[in-house]
């Protein structure tokens, strides 16, 4: 043999951690959807304006379902998988800590926590892309959707409605 030949079955065996079209499905529908729904989620983010928005909150949901998907394959058992997970949740925190900010000059206004709340959700959609809970994520996905896009505008009209009673409350004699 060869050292081209030893070179070319190295190789070989190096990308030999899919065994089957049928595990690659998975691995591609998995990362996919976490992708997508990660996207759903961050275009909602930056047509806001926000700073985390859809490069941020895709990265975020795929990394989370690599995280689960890697150590899935290698075989870790589903007790074993709780620290995984537990790494993770504790690892995106800290990502979501860097995007609070408390400001000095307006009254110590505290700016960011939903969007650190949002990219928590989305480490959690992601991570159940990655353990195959695809339904899961997607409710799971669609409720934050609701959360961030339909919740906003329901209080501001609340609000609005709260301010009529007060305005006329005050203009009765």
């Amino acid at each position: 043999m060869s050292w081209w030949d030893e070179v070319v079955d190295a190789t070989a065996a190096e990308f030999s951690d899919v065994g089957d079209v049928a595990q690659l499905t998975r691995i591609v529908v998995r990362l996919g959807l976490a992708a997508l729904l990660g996207f759903v989620l961050g275009i909602e983010r930056e047509q806001k304006g926000k700073s985390a928005g859809v490069r941020t909150h895709m990265l975020v949901a795929i990394g989370s379902a690599l995280f689960i998907l890697i150590p899935e394959q290698a075989g870790v058992e589903i007790d074993d998988m709780s620290r995984v997970i537990q790494g993770l949740v504790a690892g995106v925190g800290f990502l979501c800590a860097g995007t609070i900010l408390k400001g000095v000059r307006d009254d110590d206004h505290v700016k960011g926590l939903t969007t650190a709340a949002g990219l928590w959700m989305t480490a959690a959609i992601g991570m159940a892309c990655g353990l195959g809970r695809e339904v899961s994520a997607i409710v799971s996905a669609l409720l934050a959707f609701f959360v961030l896009a339909v919740i906003p505008r329901l209080v501001d009209v609340y609000e609005k409605n709260e301010n009529k009673r007060s305005e006329a409350e005050r203009d009765r004699p």
